[in-house]
């Protein structure tokens, strides 16, 4: 019997960058794929289908909807071993929705490419960076969506409620191998998602323009030269730069006391660049493999400890996307 097996990455959201639209497009994103945490999962063609692990009726839900649109009465099972934290700034949604629609595909034999099987799964509406960290991992940077009456979008909103077709993606580059972030996810009430996220976008947007101006300025002049010139002072100056502009200056009272706490105390002991993925809880800290952070994750976990727990872990970039096998 054929089995598939698929380990997706996660990715970091470090910012919305065109929430303004007056040039007629809206979002725009930058972001990273990470190597950790991880979904994982194994799937089969059977008589019957069966779910097995955690979360299975939100998988039944997505393998059901991927064999609708693809008009396919096959049954499947599938053995989740392993999910990314749901809502917590690492993209799980849009992880799980493609490991298991690509992992159903591979068993049909579905010629479907990542991009088609995130318009399938109704994935990348507003970001396009957690398609493309399945797909080819690295940095990358997407062009956002036409806006206006007859656009692909005619209102601000995120991806759960935008219909628009994934963002395509501009730049893809691979991430210095020696650099990696240090993540603290602290066990407070989740990011934004659903009605709650709907309602920040259509509250806070239209950005600025001059805030809109300063953020693509940044990119293209500061953090995407500094990642092909390997220069991890300047990339993370510009990290810590995007906090302070746009969407995400927009959205900074909503962030969790104790994530800026971690943002701060990264920054204090020696992250070179230091945020919030997207809407959070999760605080990252950029650093060089070769420097000396195991200082820096016990202040981490007394932190949380102190406000109710939660995780703190290390990860690289993945420059590779998902792995999907036979297994």
């Amino acid at each position: 019997m054929k089995k598939v097996y698929v380990k997706t990455p996660s990715r970091l959201h470090f910012c919305l960058i065109d929430m303004n639209g007056e040039l007629g497009r809206v979002d725009g994103s930058l972001g990273i794929s990470i190597e950790k945490p991880n979904v994982e999962l194994i799937t089969w063609l059977s008589d019957e289908t069966r779910i097995y692990g955690e979360e299975s009726s939100r998988v039944t839900a997505l393998a059901k909807l991927f064999l609708s649109n693809v008009k396919s009465n096959e049954k499947i099972s599938i053995n989740i071993k392993n999910l990314i934290p749901s809502h917590v700034g690492f993209g799980s949604e849009t992880q799980l929705s493609l490991a298991v629609a690509s992992s159903i595909a591979k068993l049909l034999k579905l010629n479907l490419s990542t991009y088609e099987l995130a318009q399938i799964m109704g994935r990348g509406g507003t970001s396009g960076i957690g398609e493309a960290t399945f797909d080819t991992g690295g940095l990358i940077l997407d062009g956002g969506h036409s806006f206006g009456n007859n656009c692909q979008k005619k209102d601000f909103l995120p991806s759960n409620a935008s219909k628009a077709p994934p963002a395509k993606v501009l730049v893809r580059y691979d991430f210095p191998e020696d650099w990696f972030f240090i993540l603290a996810t602290p066990n407070t009430e989740k990011g934004m998602f659903g009605q709650k996220e709907t309602d920040i976008f259509r509250k806070l947007c239209p950005i600025p323009a001059d805030e809109v101006a300063a953020i693509s300025r940044i990119i293209l002049m500061k953090l995407l030269p500094s990642v092909l010139e390997k220069d991890i002072q300047i990339f993370g100056s510009g990290l810590t730069d995007l906090q302070n502009l746009s969407f995400a200056k927009a959205a900074k009272d909503l962030m969790h006391p104790v994530t800026a706490r971690c943002i701060k105390t990264l920054l204090e002991k020696g992250a070179y660049g230091a945020g919030q993925s997207s809407f959070g809880p999760t605080a990252y800290g950029l650093f060089k493999r070769d420097s000396e952070v195991e200082r820096v994750i016990p202040m981490l976990k007394n932190i949380l400890d102190k406000s109710g727990g939660g995780e703190v872990l290390c990860a690289g970039p993945n420059n590779f996307g998902a792995h999907i096998s036979f297994h």
